[in-house]
């Protein structure tokens, strides 16, 4: 056969041929089968199809792996070449070349570029119109393998594939005889709906198209001639295609009746497979706020937390049952077709059975759940969830089967495993497609609720995290659970619990009371029979988010109780996700509603009390000084550990959280820590970051307990904020934002000196570097977050030294560039100039105006809305000052500066809501009387004139006579005015007509009284001014005469509308010799 470059392949491999020389051996293998095939030319012999299959096979029977060395670009030329190497009459070519196509995209995963993508789709497309049907099916395969990724690439062929009489819409037809010909154009169409971020997503009538078809396959039963597998695997490729469309954020569930299918559906393969238990959906789930079996009459609390739960199976006595479980090993069973999966979820494989044995449910109060209808085994003994000997095998006879029978239906059950799963992800990115107000209208068809006694409860997502055998689906379960509680607080808040519980109806509030008792109750029950290390830090972050938005203060005592018990031994968990997810309960636990009572009891008992010893990476607590082991610093005599009042023992919680982050783990950790740092002595960062954010939370909601501890807290945070790492030195830093020295003197005081030591240590520890840390702009913010946190109380004891050293830092922060640190130290400034010890003080007041003024003009508007809070904080301390018996501060501070303040809260309140809100404080409640003292003030007596001329021109700037205060301060004002005419004559002719123009009638004996001392002189300017108009000096440009005289009408306007007898006098004085010069202008 003759060796010729076939036409269209790809240009010369030269350019790559340098670096290739280190490529390992299968990709040399790779590209000398490429280079055979693409020196071949198009021939119809036997022979040289002969050479294309052996060729093919070659290629087919390769052991690619990632790091193969083979370039993308070269895979897709060589299936082009190939394509173009068998004529589409060559059925089993085609076959072959269509099995070359997605072995080689899936092994290697490669998605065709669009320069060689346009001929392939071409060839695929042709090939399933012109081939036998035995064909499609790996012609299916192929096509894909090339749409995957690349559905915004196709858009050309869409109308072919997914039209009303489209290629793929033909062959997922129930009407397909072939049931694997069926699955494969259903793949396809999932794997087209799959978009990739940056490009077009599939156009919306083909999104509504295929969405129809997906929704039709998963309402649709299974059809005679489909075995098992193919209809699980049928299931799934549907599932991922809803998936697809969901999260391409483009596809809106916006009709009740297509959500309502979709979740029936969605529900109903949640359980598809699940061993006892077999459930029949509606075709549409409507949304509801009340259960759906109406009638049923609650019952009593006590009576609730023993009844049974379980779908299949009526029990009406209390039993104490043991639950027994299926664990699967986690396994991936790879499908033999080795497709391209658009989202995968990886099943399970060989069954291991296994009989539970664990906590004694009578400890929760609760029934455990059998895996089946079969009945319950004997009551065992309390044992750890930690133990080796915690699960028991089941006698050989019950897993004794042959091995043909065990492989198929292991390898259904991972199968059917994979849709339960499927389904849950595709219902992950529905709740995220949705509005949470649609969604908790579905409540009650996937939260379970308390159950009659005596009757079944209804399947729910519990169900799947009580009784699913597969970890991986019973994870899923409790990530959407999660995702359902998550923002729930709202929705939940309405819970309450009554003491009237026979009642002809079930109120909604009583309704989600119970469903919030069920999901503890069920979670706990959960947590205690786990295995899986990962499905159980899956557990506790759902416990996590139902702490955080249950409304506790309106729910009965205990259930905070219970699972504060339950979840004290898993601090100790030998994987570190466990412990630090346990640690995040926790956190919740003391932030909600806090301070509630019924933790305060729980923070007060004995640090041993709950915490088992089994082996872990935690230090063990040891007596009060037991954290010094390790000091980061300095340490002070005053910092014994004290036990807080009113409690037996100091808080257990802040020692344990103390004892993670400063003391060095005393065993080893296991291989599960890999947060820890290679060769680091302490707890893993993760586990040291959540216990300094507890602390943080015990330290805002419980402070009674954390203020014993808090010269402990203060070389915690010099510790921290001392380490290299910047999240410990981050978090450090908001530790102290959180700390006892913020609030102390509110609830529960202190004594002083032992806040000015705490502050003492701060100041003279890391702090200052951490707030000169350029590198690091958020740890710079949460420095000065903490400066604003000293009460002024502790700012004053402290050292000169120390004071200016906090003033000086931030008043040169406020400089930054960074927009974090600039709106942090706005608000410190203002925090700041309120202390009493500061706000005499005129140049810092000074300083921090004209840092405030700065920051109002930045173009963030975080850092405006900082400025203009201290804006107003800086405006009270301005009237205090004001109203002071010492005239000093008024006398030196600036009366431009006032001016200045009065200008930039006038423009502050014409910004967004969150700068307007605290300007229009600092505008209404005291600027316009202080600037009006200040402006009166440097019109009589500042030296430099410009600022009297701008001062004077300020004062004629309101446009209503309110906006000028009482009687007496326009008084003042005129007086100011009318005293110092002569050096400022048109500014003040201009100021006094526009006052006259808003006088009111009680204005006027005042002004008359002011005119009849200097009337001759006020009206000699006004006559000159008025000749002369504006006399063009450095105050701006000059009005013209038409302005002028239009001033002057409008004025005498305004006086002849009040009738009162002072307004002839005082229109006889300003304009008795000027009428007629303003007549003439006119």
């Amino acid at each position: 056969m003759a060796a010729v470059q076939v036409a269209g392949s790809l240009p010369s491999e030269q350019p790559r041929e340098a670096p290739r020389e280190a490529i390992p051996e299968r990709g040399n293998a790779f590209r000398r089968l490429s280079a055979r095939l693409c020196a071949l030319r198009p021939d119809d012999s036997s022979s040289a199809r002969t050479e294309i299959h052996l060729l093919f096979d070659q290629l087919i029977s390769e052991n690619y792996s990632e790091g193969s060395g083979v370039a993308p670009e070269d895979v897709s030329a060589l299936l082009v070449q190939a394509c173009r190497l068998v004529p589409l009459n060559q059925n089993h070519l085609v076959s072959k070349v269509s099995q070359l196509i997605h072995h080689l995209l899936n092994r290697l995963q490669v998605i065709v570029d669009e320069q060689h993508l346009d001929f392939l789709l071409a060839y695929t497309i042709s090939a399933i119109h012109q081939c036998s049907s035995w064909t499609h099916m790996e012609i299916l395969q192929a096509l894909a393998a090339l749409v995957y990724c690349n559905g915004s690439k196709c858009q050309k062929y869409l109308p072919e594939l997914l039209g009303k009489t489209g290629l793929l819409m033909k062959l997922s037809d129930l009407a397909q005889s072939d049931p694997e010909v069926r699955r494969a154009a259903v793949h396809c169409m999932a794997n087209l709906c799959l978009s990739v971020p940056g490009q077009p997503y599939l156009e919306e009538p083909y999104q509504n198209i295929c969405f129809q078809a997906f929704l039709t396959i998963l309402q649709s039963p299974k059809s005679s001639d489909m075995d098992d597998i193919t209809f699980c695997m049928l299931l799934q490729n549907a599932l991922k295609g809803i998936q697809s469309l969901l999260n391409g954020g483009r596809m809106k569930l916006t009709q009740t009746d297509e959500l309502g299918a979709l979740l029936a559906v969605l529900k109903k393969f949640m359980f598809h497979g699940l061993p006892g238990l077999n459930i029949e959906m509606p075709t549409v789930l409507y949304p509801t706020p009340l259960p759906q079996y109406d009638g049923r009459t609650p019952i009593k609390p006590q009576q609730s937390e023993s009844s049974a739960s379980r779908p299949t199976l009526n029990k009406k006595k209390k039993s104490k049952v043991k639950p027994k479980k299926i664990q699967q090993g986690e396994e991936e069973e790879k499908e033999s077709s080795g497709e391209i999966e658009a989202a995968s979820v990886t099943g399970t494989g060989r069954v291991n059975l296994h009989e539970g044995n664990t906590w004694s449910p009578s400890s929760l109060g609760v029934q455990s759940l059998p895996l089946d209808g079969s009945g319950a085994a004997g009551k065992d003994g309390v044992s750890s969830p930690f133990s080796s000997s915690s699960w028991k095998r089941v006698s050989s006879s019950e897993s004794d089967y042959s091995d043909a029978e065990g492989g198929m239906q292991s390898k259904m059950r991972s199968y059917q495993a994979k849709v339960r799963q499927g389904a849950l992800v595709c219902f992950l990115s529905t709740i995220k497609s949705i509005e949470k107000k649609v969604l908790y209208g579905y409540w009650s068809a996937f939260i379970p609720d308390t159950p009659e006694l005596g009757s079944p409860q209804s399947v729910s997502l519990m169900t799947l995290t009580l009784k699913d055998p597969s970890p991986k689906t019973r994870a899923c379960a409790l990530q959407v659970l999660s995702a359902i509680l998550e923002g729930s607080k709202q929705f939940l808040s309405v819970a309450e619990d009554t003491s009237d519980h026979r009642r002809a109806f079930t109120p909604f509030s009583v309704m989600i009371a119970s469903s919030i008792r069920e999901l503890h109750r069920c979670l706990l029950l959960a947590l205690v029979a786990e295995s899986s290390s990962q499905t159980l830090t899956q557990i506790i972050k759902c416990l996590a988010n139902l702490v955080s938005n249950a409304p506790y203060n309106r729910l009965k005592l205990s259930l905070l109780t219970k699972v504060w018990n339950q979840i004290k031994p898993y601090i100790r968990h030998k994987d570190v996700n466990v412990r630090v997810s346990s640690l995040t309960l926790l956190g919740a636990i003391v932030s909600t509603h806090a301070p509630l009572p019924e933790v305060q009891l729980l923070l007060q008992q004995p640090c041993s009390s709950g915490l088992g010893n089994s082996n872990s990476a935690t230090p063990h607590l040891s007596p009060p000084d037991w954290w010094k082991k390790a000091p980061a610093g300095p340490s002070l005599e005053e910092t014994s550990v004290s036990s807080p009042k009113g409690s037996s023992e100091p808080c257990w919680l802040i020692r344990l959280c103390i004892s993670i982050v400063v003391l060095p783990k005393e065993d080893s950790c296991s291989g599960s820590d890999a947060g820890s740092a290679a060769g680091s002595a302490y707890e893993p960062s993760p586990m040291r970051l959540e216990a300094l954010q507890v602390l943080a939370l015990l330290a805002r909601g419980y402070f009674s307990m954390a203020q014993a501890y808090l010269m402990e807290l203060g070389e915690v945070i010099c510790k921290c904020m001392g380490e290299a790492d910047p999240s410990i030195q981050l978090h450090g830093a908001k530790l102290r934002v959180g700390s006892p020295a913020m609030s102390w003197a509110a609830a529960f005081p202190l004594p002083l000196f032992q806040v000015v030591m705490f502050w003492t240590m701060m100041l003279n520890g890391p702090l200052p570097r951490a707030l000169q840390n350029s590198e690091h702009p958020t740890l710079q913010a949460s420095a000065c977050d903490a400066l604003s946190s000293i009460l002024p109380e502790a700012f004053s004891s402290l050292p000169n030294d120390r004071q200016i050293l906090c003033i000086t830092v931030l008043l040169g922060l406020n400089d930054s560039k960074n927009r974090l640190v600039k709106a942090a130290t706005s608000r410190a400034l203002g925090v700041y100039v309120l202390f009493p010890c500061l706000r005499q003080d005129v140049i810092f007041v000074a300083d921090t105006a004209n840092a405030i003024l700065m920051s109002l003009e930045d173009k963030s508007l975080n850092v405006r809305a900082k400025a203009a809070w201290s804006l107003g904080n800086l405006t009270d301390t301005l009237i205090v000052n004001m109203e002071t018996p010492d005239p000093s501060f008024q006398e030196e501070f600036s009366g431009l500066l006032l001016l200045k303040m009065l200008r930039s809260a006038i423009e502050a309140s014409k910004d967004k809501d969150k700068v307007k809100s605290n300007a229009v404080r600092g505008k209404k409640v005291s600027l316009h009387s202080l600037a009006y003292s200040a402006l009166t003030s440097v019109v009589t007596s500042c030296k430099n004139f410009k600022v009297r001329i701008r001062s004077a021109a300020a004062l004629s700037v309101p446009g209503k006579r309110e906006q000028y205060g009482s009687v007496e301060q326009y008084a003042r004002i005129w007086n100011a005015l009318v005293t110092y005419c002569a050096s400022l004559r048109t500014q003040i002719c201009e100021a006094l007509i526009h006052l006259l123009s808003l006088a009111s009638a009680s204005d006027l004996p005042c002004i008359k009284e002011i005119l009849e001392l200097n009337g001759n002189m006020v009206q000699s300017y006004i006559v000159q001014f008025l000749k002369s108009g504006a006399e063009g000096d450095d105050t701006g440009a000059p009005h013209s005469p038409q302005e002028t005289d239009q001033m002057v009408r409008m004025a005498l306007k305004h006086m002849g509308s009040i009738q009162a007898p002072a307004g002839d006098t005082i229109l006889a004085i300003c304009f008795e010799s000027s009428g007629s010069q303003g007549h003439s202008q006119g």
